[in-house]
């Protein structure tokens, strides 16, 4: 059974991906596995206008799978994970993430990776990472831009999460409505009005001019991060700790090394 979707509308110039993996759309392997196929399918498509995604049910995605956290699969997951912020940004199709219930850890820094970030009352968004001492390397690169280092760093430091209200205040958010089926008839609309008139191929040079500062961030410190999450972060006894009180259902014992 497929946990990721696609479904394409406007004659093709639309891409509606849907995260479909239980109640929480946890990016496990097989489903970023399915969500890379589907990016790379997009590369052919050069009538392709606008990419959403958004998860299945309450919830936009609970993140990436804890249990593939462990320090035997973390170099796999990373690498695995992301490759699909890089196909993204080499696409350069833009894309909106349509956010309700938990959006937290994996699952925000898909969300970041988009151009827009729509959400309604019901979102929830943070990088709890911290709290399983480890932290998001996407995330660590892309909320800073996004919001700032001051605002990013509270969120990154502190593991909190916060509702649509204050990410639309953080400038997160570029709107927020009352409930997933007002933002889905509303998002439509705004497709229609500020993409479907416009070229495919123009559109996607405005992403890439508006991202090359972004971008050039993306491709030189994700991977320093990713390095510095498997070869440093891993070899400490705390972040495995973390993980594995986690899938116990217990309380870390950190040794603060």
């Amino acid at each position: 059974m497929s946990k990721v979707h696609v479904t394409y509308l406007h004659n093709n110039s639309i891409a509606k991906v849907v995260l479909e993996n239980g109640k929480g759309n946890v990016l496990d392997h097989l489903a970023m596995e399915e969500l890379q196929h589907i990016l790379d399918s997009f590369r052919d498509n050069k009538h392709l206008k606008f990419i959403t995604f958004e998860g299945a049910g309450k919830h936009f995605s609970f993140g990436a799978s804890v249990e593939e956290h462990k320090k035997e699969y973390a170099a796999a997951m990373l690498r695995e994970f992301h490759q699909l912020f890089y196909t993204i940004r080499d696409l350069s199709i833009p894309c909106a993430a349509k956010i309700s219930g938990q959006c937290l850890g994996g699952g925000l820094e898909l969300a970041l990776m988009c151009n827009f970030l729509f959400a309604d009352k019901t979102a929830l968004m943070g990088q709890p990472e911290i709290i399983l001492g480890v932290f998001p390397p996407p995330a660590s690169v892309l909320l800073p831009l996004k919001i700032g280092y001051a605002k990013a760093e509270e969120l990154l430091i502190t593991g909190k999460t916060i509702t649509a209200a204050e990410g639309k205040m953080l400038g997160l958010i570029n709107e927020v409505y009352e409930d997933k089926t007002v933002m889905e008839e509303s998002v439509n609309t705004w497709i229609s009005r500020h993409i479907l008139p416009k070229s495919a191929s123009s559109l996607r040079f405005a992403v890439k001019a508006a991202r090359v500062k972004f971008n050039h961030i993306i491709g030189n410190f994700l991977p320093q991060l990713e390095s510095m999450y498997v070869y440093n972060l891993m070899e400490t006894h705390d972040a495995n700790e973390g993980i594995s009180s986690f899938i116990e259902k217990r309380s870390p014992l950190w040794q603060d090394n």
